[in-house]
């Protein structure tokens, strides 16, 4: 049977979410390590969207094959007792041999989050991006608006980007501030390597008025990522949702106050 598992996890201390030769630190490696002591065989995950080092995930799917005959809640509850504390399945769900992670998904979200104030948080040491320097959340939103549509992002992918194409469409980008926190969240129909911390990095140079608003829709037009801006820390960023077709009833992550209540 085909299995979707939903996964959060801090990235803080993994060297990303792919499995690697001679790196046993990844969350794929914890994830199938686990599941494979409750399936009581090897087992190989396919994820919606892999993450770099450091990268955060609220709702990372995953699907695996098992000849193993378990509940969804014993594959969530084996599943995590076998998990370090920093991943964790938050829920699990028998699903038809046509869902695929990856190629079923319609589209994905990300949050980035900054904390802006003068002084660096011990506790949100590697789950925010801190910048020192004042911040102007409401010229990041304007400036961001500029991205949203159907765009060649070649100037806002990695140099190294192994994509056949530049070409996304952003159907949602926000800049919000929360007291000394700030958000960014962009919605896409998919994502190129460091796109969301390019696009942070472009955003954040306009908020500190270094760059005028309109700089962020003159780097897309370059179609150049060497005339674009400085690509922004993972300590920020969370993989947030993946979207799929209804018919698969794939659920939502669960409401994780990642902005803390009362900002």
């Amino acid at each position: 049977m085909r299995i979707a598992l939903g996964i959060e996890y801090d990235g803080s201390a993994f060297k990303g979410w792919q499995l690697q030769r001679h790196e046993l630190q990844t969350v794929q490696g914890a994830v199938e390590s686990a599941l494979a002591r409750v399936a009581a065989h090897p087992v190989r995950v396919v994820c919606a969207g892999r993450t770099d080092t450091g990268v955060h995930a609220l709702g990372q799917v995953v699907h695996f094959d098992s000849e193993a005959r378990r509940a969804p809640r014993n594959w969530i509850l084996g599943a995590n007792v076998n998990l370090p504390p920093t991943v964790a399945v938050s829920w699990a769900k028998i699903v038809d041999e046509q869902f695929h992670a990856r190629f079923s998904a319609e589209s994905r979200s990300y949050r980035y989050l900054i904390l802006n104030r003068p002084t660096r948080s011990s506790l949100l040491a590697r789950r925010a991006t801190w910048e020192h320097r004042p911040l102007d959340a409401e010229v990041m939103h304007l400036a961001g608006q500029a991205l949203i549509g159907t765009h060649d992002f070649s100037s806002y992918r990695a140099m190294g980007c192994q994509a056949k194409s530049p070409v996304r469409t952003l159907h949602r980008l926000s800049v919000a501030r929360h007291g000394e926190l700030i958000e960014l969240r962009v919605h896409a129909n998919a994502f190129l390597h460091h796109m969301i911390r390019n696009i942070a990095g472009v955003l954040m140079a306009i908020g500190r008025h270094e760059r005028p608003p309109e700089w962020a829709s003159q780097v897309l037009a370059q179609r150049d990522r060497r005339l674009g801006g400085v690509t922004a820390p993972p300590d920020g960023l969370y993989f947030e949702r993946v979207w799929y077709p209804a018919r698969f009833a794939i659920p939502p992550p669960p409401a994780v106050p990642v902005v803390p209540a009362g900002e």
